[in-house]
């Protein structure tokens, strides 16, 4: 990082490289689409860029870097305008057509869609732990709270997305609920 500060275009295109995969993944998890998320990651390495100096080596640059794109992704998300009320969206029961099952994609669209409902730090605790697999700590760091808050954003979660694919689970993981 005090290279980067510096303007050391190849320290700044390790950091690139060591980290656009996962961030671009955490940031499309966190917005749903992938031009967004390019968006996303495309702003935070600018960010970088500019702030490089105020990097403390008391952060891991890895943490750091996550926050920043989390940033990025809350200010993209607050310019959205909402395209689906989650409360008038209606989920049709699949058991009224037995004969079709949900492709993995129309699953992952099911995940998703409930994943996107969950409030912004809930959503971001989990995607962190259980796609990411961010530690515990490294995921309280990059949202700014502590490991006992993590622990209470990642149960309401968790609770919220069983109750919103309540009712799927034969279709989702195609067997008995």
């Amino acid at each position: 990082m005090p290279r980067i500060a510096e303007g050391d275009p190849v320290a700044y295109r390790a950091l690139v490289d060591r980290h656009s995969d996962r961030l671009l993944a955490f940031a499309e998890r966190l917005v749903g689409d992938r031009a967004s998320a390019e968006d996303v990651v495309q702003d935070s390495y600018l960010a970088v860029w500019r702030s490089a100096a105020r990097w403390t080596p008391a952060a891991k640059v890895s943490t750091w870097l996550y926050r920043i794109a989390r940033n990025a992704a809350l200010d993209r998300l607050r310019r959205r305008r909402p395209t689906v009320d989650p409360e008038t969206v209606i989920l049709v029961d699949p058991a009224d057509r037995p004969d079709r099952q949900l492709s993995s994609r129309q699953t992952a669209a099911v995940v998703r869609q409930a994943l996107d409902a969950l409030p912004e730090r809930q959503r971001t605790a989990i995607v962190l732990v259980h796609y990411d697999r961010r530690s515990g700590a490294d995921a309280a760091d990059i949202l700014g709270v502590s490991v006992e808050a993590l622990e209470s954003l990642l149960a309401r979660g968790r609770r919220a997305l069983r109750a919103a694919l309540d009712g799927r689970r034969a279709d989702l993981i195609g067997g008995e609920p």
